[in-house]
């Protein structure tokens, strides 16, 4: 697919009608991740972000993982609606699972005190571009991808059933697959009330 990067950064949207048709090879999704967390900038060249990607039965897992656990923090009615939700992520081809290196992170604040409060904040910024960097690489692909952050329900059973490091905190989640609708459209805010220019 050809498509520049202007253009890519304006075609991107959150997709949760997807289906798990596969829209390009294994090989090339693990191209994609790769690249992304090898060129993503860092503080210091921390290069803390970790990322897993789940693919078929292992992506399902993670969904009923979700499920598992909301059901237990919902009301019925509740849990009714969220249900909804998570059977349209699993729905999709796969999920890249984001977490951080927090021994990195906490190696650098004793490497460096006086910038130690910044750390935390800085490896998250960079996780935010990583995972910026996969979903328009994804969509670029045809995949229709959206983020979720099931975080602190689902850490410790994430660690337990994939085998995570403990040192490893999970950031976010972002389900993908083949769009099988369009997204609405999006509001943007006046550009002149957000960025100020200065000569």
């Amino acid at each position: 697919m050809s498509i520049n990067f202007y253009q890519a950064i304006e075609e991107r949207r959150s997709f949760y009608d997807i289906s798990s048709e596969k829209v390009v090879s294994d090989e090339r999704l693990q191209e994609i991740i790769e690249h992304a967390v090898a060129h993503t900038p860092t503080a210091f060249n921390s290069q803390s972000g970790r990322v897993i990607l789940l693919l078929g039965k292992q992506h399902e897992k993670l969904w009923n993982i979700v499920k598992d656990s909301m059901k237990k923090i919902l009301s019925e009615g509740r849990f009714i609606e969220a249900e909804k939700k998570i059977n349209s992520f699993k729905a999709g081809y796969g999920t890249v699972l984001f977490f951080e290196d927090d021994d990195i992170v906490r190696s650098l604040q004793k490497q460096f005190p006086t910038y130690a409060h910044n750390f935390p904040k800085w490896a998250e910024q960079s996780n935010g571009i990583l995972q910026y960097i996969i979903w328009v690489s994804l969509e670029i692909e045809g995949y229709g991808v959206s983020l979720q952050h099931y975080n602190e329900l689902i850490e410790d059973r994430v660690k337990e059933v994939w085998n995570v490091p403990d040192n490893w905190r999970i950031i976010a989640q972002m389900p993908f697959g083949k769009p099988i609708s369009e997204p609405g459209e999006t509001y943007i805010a006046p550009i002149g009330d957000r960025v100020k220019i200065y000569k």
